[in-house]
């Protein structure tokens, strides 16, 4: 609300008009569409609020269409690596990146996770910020090692040079710098380690429930979003090996007498020709 309140406090909700909104409100924001849909979701609430005081008697805002905006991406693997090559164990930005990528959770949770948070060097307990969804996910081997070299003297895990916790802005713009430092494109976005993290849940075989109870989604079909990225050669592979599996548990005869449901080799058919090798079987 503190970004309607800085630019728009001087303006009158009586004076709310769907042009208005349209021009003044939404049009700084024609060139990014993620903002632009934040900043309409926020003054609908701010139109809901007025509504039920009185001060409004309709929704100016509706008609108004949702601007479409670029799904963020999941990082590749590639990109993982390249990070993790730029950036040591012992540095805040592979803290950082590593919280990001091994609990899966926002960086509006990613920022003021504590060192309080974290159970018997085994666990971290999270309540998001953004659902209220309490998670409680088991230390990843590469985030123990992280942690472990990690400096302690703060109450939160990440915090500034001063010694103080990031801000969410802050923090955005700590990881937006040590991703181009990195020399990964803009649209290695922090949100798309939580999707990469979707995705290799995905890939190493976990289920849609199993990814919830990771990534704190309350639906299904949340979660399934985040699989979208499995990469879908190894489910392929692994759907064939399978298909392959059951067949070889197949047998040609049972008991003696010929599956029905296969080609009976020995009927004669005029003009086919056995695969070489074959031919002396079924000689009379």
């Amino acid at each position: 609300m503190e970004i309607i309140r800085a630019a728009h406090s001087h303006r009158t909700v009586i004076g709310l008009t769907r042009a208005n909104i349209v021009e003044k409100v939404l049009g700084p924001y024609a060139d990014r569409p993620g903002q632009r849909l934040a900043v309409l979701k926020m003054l609908r609430v701010l139109i809901r609020h007025a509504i039920e005081s009185g001060l409004l008697k309709n929704d100016p805002s509706l008609g108004i269409k949702k601007p479409k905006s670029n799904e963020i991406r999941s990082w590749t693997d590639k990109e993982i690596y390249q990070f993790e090559r730029r950036w040591s164990v012992s540095t805040k930005q592979r803290l950082a990146f590593a919280l990001h990528l091994y609990t899966g959770q926002r960086r509006s949770d990613i920022h003021r996770m504590a060192w309080d948070d974290i159970v018997a060097e085994a666990r971290i307990r999270v309540v998001q910020q953004k659902t209220g969804q309490k998670v409680d996910i088991p230390l990843h081997t590469a985030l123990k090692e992280v942690l472990a070299v990690a400096h302690r003297g703060q109450r939160t895990i990440l915090a500034t040079e001063y010694g103080k916790p990031f801000t969410v802005d802050g923090f955005s713009q700590f990881m937006r710098s040590a991703i181009i430092e990195a020399g990964l494109p803009l649209d290695c976005q922090p949100h798309g380690l939580r999707k990469a993290a979707g995705r290799r849940l995905a890939e190493a075989g976990c289920s849609a429930r199993e990814i919830m109870s990771v990534l704190g989604h309350r639906t299904l079909a949340e979660a399934e979003r985040y699989t979208r990225d499995a990469d879908n050669a190894l489910l392929a592979t692994a759907a064939m090996a399978r298909l392959e599996g059951a067949e070889s548990q197949t047998p040609l005869h049972r008991f003696g007498k010929a599956d029905e449901n296969r080609f009976d080799i020995k009927a004669p058919v005029e003009g086919l020709a056995l695969p070489r090798g074959l031919e002396p079987l079924f000689s009379p």
